[in-house]
Order: C-alpha cells, then structure tokens, then sequence
C-alpha cells in the first residue's frame, strides 16, 4: 500500500554493494537493486535507503566522495539510477539517498584544488591549520584512529578530517561552499529523490580549535551553528517539498539537540538517528571491547528517548541494525541454534516495530541474517575493523582476543552478501563476493524465508502491514512498564481510548508476567501459537485491550 503519511512509513535500507550482483564482478549494482524491488514491494515496506552510491574511491564504502554529481561506474550509470528511481516510483516504493556533506574524499576536485596552495580559491573549503610546532594543531581523536588532523606536505599545513586520512572536513562557515551543497541537493531532488540521509549531519559546525581531555567531540559535535546551518539547508532545498522525507546521522547527540533538529517549527530535518542503545555493550564506552550487554541500561535509553521526543514534539528513527552495526540476532537475540535464531530475531523485531518513531529495517535482518564470525584478519574488509585490530594489538590485547572482538563488533558482519538463495555465494553473485558470504546462507536466506509461512520474514510484512493500519502505533504515547524487570521489555501505547500493551522476554527461559500486568485482549502478534503469563523463551507479543 502507498503511504501518504511519511510518519507511518516503514523504511528498508540497501547498502548496495552486498545487496545484488548482475555483473559478477562480486559487487552489487543498480540493476541488482531493481531485480529485487518486487521482493522488497512483497516485504511492505515504503522507503528504500541507499548507502551513497555516487562516484568514490571507495577508501570508506562510499562514505568518501569524489563526485556529487556522478554515479560510481561499480554500482551502474546515472541512466541505471533513474531506471531504479522510475521502477521503484511505478511500485509505489520511494528512493532515499545517503548523502556525505561533513566531508569528502580526498579525490574530491574541491580538495585536489584545495592543498595546491594556500591562496587557492578553494582553500577554505576545507578546515586548515598550522601545526603547533611539531605538533597537530590540536589532539583531536580521529574516529577511525589517530590524531584527527593530517600534515599536507605541499603547504606544511594540516587538514582536518575526523574520519579516515582521505575524507576531510568540509568548512561549513564558507558561504560559497554551503550554496554548492545546496545546488548539489536540489539537483538530486530535481532528478526524482524522495528523500535523503545525511550522514554525521551534527558535526558539520566546529567550535574552538584547542586541545581536549578526551578525542575533542565537544568542539564538534552539535556545534555552535549546527542548527542555523541546517535551517538554510532546509529552506534552500527541500523544506517545501511536499512528503519530502530527511533523516540525519547524528553522533554522540543529545536528546536536547534531537527535539530541536526535528520540531516541525524549526524547519530542519524530519527524524533523526541517535546511536546511544547500541553502545550497552562498550566497556567503558569502548567499542572495541567485551561486554555483555546491560539489558536494563537497554531499556533506560529506549525510554528516555521515546518519552523525551514525544514530550518535545520530534521524531526519531528506530532500529536495531544499519551498515555500521553487528546483526542484532547476534548482538541481543540468541544465534546458537535455529530455534533460537528465529525465536528471538522475530521477538526483537515486535519489541521495536511497537515504539513511535520511523522503523528501519536493514537488508537481511527481515531474515534474520547473523553475524560472519570471521577467524582469520585477511577475510576483514572494513577500514575501521583493520584500523582497531592495529590498535588493539599495540594495546597489548592479543590476537585471540582482538578476533574475538571483532567478531562480534566488526562493521563488516553486516555488509556480508544477501543470502537469496541456497546456491553458490548465496545467489548474490555469479562471480567472487567482494567479502565472504556468511557460513549458514544454505539455511538462513529469502528463497526459504519465502517458502515458509512461519518465517522471520513474515513476522516482519505483519509488523509493517500493522503500522500502516493502525494510528495508533504512530501516533500513541509510550508508556513503560516494568523498567528494572531483568528479561522482560514492556510497554504500553495509548491513544483516544484504544491501548497496546507489547511483551518481549529477552531470555532463553520461561519468565512469568507480574499479576499487576493485564495480559488480556486481542492478539496483534505472537511469534508463539499461544500466550499466557509464562512467556516462553524469546517469546513477544503485542496485544489489544
């Protein structure tokens, strides 16, 4: 069904590289993304988000841009991109496009200008400084690893760029370069987007320039113009298109600053992602760590959040899985066996799709994809993976146990190929896969998933099909229940006189309701045949009063 309601759509995230290969040059492509939009027009959903497909060297999977305006000649043509805006447009299905404007490649031909001296007109399109003596001109963290500033030996200056040594920092106080942005938005917008993701939108104003206690996220992180910047953006491009969706990235936010990029007065962005649930298993705030996660701190976050954006009148993204995160089944559910796998992948998809916000569904969770479990650092991909394991070992952790962390914690166990089918390279690719294919794609993939009718997959056409019927899973307050219960997340949604109250045992055991919650009413959804007060193990279920 076509939504018109943006806030009642349900979105599917395509990180088109692992998606679907028509080439076999072991990378997917546009073309793959069109073969499959009948699948994905069959699975409900209304939005599809790419991961940037526009020109790059690819140093980051996309994330480093070298052209605004060209497609990358692996993933197709800009003929091939309008065919796949035109087809998924004839399906009713609406295109989202990743979009980098914090920084850009190195390639980029703004910057290639930009280090030729320091007189050139495109020099301050970027964010260069002199060194402190022999020093970077601050001890800023990279979020990749190392100092946060790269010596250009052409004019002995230093280039910001708290990503990778070749994606530098755009300078967003130039006003010449936002006006480039903005022409460069509307163009894509004027070629037939429905809508854009920006990436790491709240760090595009910078602060003071001086050292930190920590990594310097305080200069740069919803910096001092981040909201101005982001109104013009919006009144500059494509603030007055109707249903026009936007979601931004944003980094190390605050409740605070998300209510105000998204109030609808303030003319900025629709939603927005925040990152903060999905760091109960970082030691320390480490990432590259071992932690169990902290269930109830889990459940604290969720509910801060959902009772904070609702109280202020904005709107969030919800989702447990993207391109940079491990595989949810994996992360918060039960892998170890099948029965478990498919028992908690459908229990954490009715635990999330209840909440208000704008749910997300990353390629393959809808079939419960896992986690590769790589054994050996050559079959790693990711910048950031090989980045931490040189790190790591100079930590003094040792081999075993810098595998062991990446296994579980590695931005590649999510762009593995799409199991379609139980042949070869999981039918993603006639060639060799640009990354190795999960071990279980002959159980776990679409083609079975399709074939049976108790299947992750169509736990997930139910939660959409339910969203786009009922308001009140928009619309309704969140109001939670049982909060410091150790294996049960509840809570109830309340609209007019209508109420949903949803339970989900996170455990591998039996775990009784307390008496003081009614369990009474209309089944909405149950990944079991029956419920009572003993929930079975990583049983959810959502019920009508």
């Amino acid at each position: 069904m076509a939504v018109s309601d943006w806030k009642k759509s349900v979105v599917y995230q395509i990180y088109p590289k692992s998606f679907n290969d028509t080439t076999g040059n072991g990378q997917g492509d546009i073309n793959g993304i069109i073969e499959k939009l009948d699948y994905l027009k069959t699975l409900g959903v209304d939005y599809l988000w790419l991961t940037p497909v526009y020109r790059s060297p690819m140093n980051d999977n996309g994330y480093d841009i070298s052209d605004y305006y060209e497609i990358n000649p692996d993933f197709g043509t800009k003929e091939d991109f309008k065919r796949l805006l035109d087809e998924a447009h004839a399906r009713g299905l609406k295109i989202m496009s990743d979009i980098v404007i914090n920084h850009t490649s190195t390639d980029h031909h703004w910057f290639v200008e930009s280090r030729q001296s320091k007189d050139n007109p495109y020099r301050d399109y970027y964010i260069w400084k002199d060194g402190i003596g022999d020093n970077p001109p601050t001890n800023w963290g990279s979020k990749f690893g190392g100092n946060a500033w790269q010596k250009d030996e052409v004019t002995g200056q230093y280039y910001l760029r708290l990503f990778d040594v070749t994606q530098a920092d755009l300078n967003w106080e130039n006003d010449k370069l936002r006006r480039e942005i903005y022409d460069m938005i509307n163009y894509w917008i004027d070629f037939g987007m429905d809508g854009f993701r920006f990436d790491v939108i709240n760090l595009i104003s910078k602060g003071e320039y001086k050292n930190s206690e920590a990594i310097g996220k305080e200069f740069y992180t919803d910096g001092p113009r981040v909201h101005d910047f982001l109104h013009e953006l919006n009144r500059n491009t494509f603030g007055d298109r109707d249903g026009f969706m936007t979601v931004g990235e944003m980094s190390s936010t605050t409740l605070e600053h998300c209510i105000a990029y998204t109030k609808p007065e303030r003319q900025e962005l629709s939603s927005v992602f925040n990152f903060h649930h999905l760091k109960v298993d970082y030691k320390d705030g480490e990432k590259w760590s071992e932690m169990p996660y902290d269930f109830i701190e889990l459940k604290n976050i969720f509910f801060k959040w959902q009772i904070g954006i609702q109280a202020g009148g904005g709107w969030n993204a919800i989702f447990w899985c993207n391109h940079d995160q491990p595989r949810v089944v994996s992360r918060f559910g039960n892998d170890a066996t099948e029965e478990n796998r498919v028992k908690s992948a459908k229990m954490l998809a009715i635990a999330l799709h209840f909440l208000q916000g704008t749910p997300y569904i990353y390629q393959g969770e809808e079939i419960g994809m896992t986690n590769l479990y790589f054994e050996d650092m050559k079959q790693y991909r990711d910048i950031e993976s090989l980045n931490a394991y040189q790190i790591m070992k100079e930590r003094g952790i040792s081999e075993e146990q810098a595998l062991r962390i990446l296994q579980h914690k590695s931005r590649d166990n999510s762009r593995s190929p799409v199991q379609w089918d139980d042949s070869e390279n999981a039918g993603f690719t006639t060639g060799t896969p640009w990354i190795e294919t999960a071990k279980n794609y002959q159980t776990v993939n679409v083609r079975q998933a399709l074939a049976d009718k108790n299947s992750i997959f169509y736990t997930y056409q139910r939660l959409i099909e339910l969203r786009h019927e009922l308001d009140i899973m928009t619309y309704g307050k969140v109001l939670p229940l049982l909060e410091k219960h150790p294996e049960l997340f509840a809570y109830e949604r309340q609209l007019d006189d209508q109420t949903v109250i949803v339970i989900a045992n996170f455990s591998d055991k039996v775990i009784y309701v307390p008496e003081d919650i009614a369990i009474d009413g209309d089944v909405l959804i149950n990944n079991y045949e029956t419920y009572n007060r003993a929930l079975q193990p990583y049983q959810a279920v959502a019920i009508r009063k």
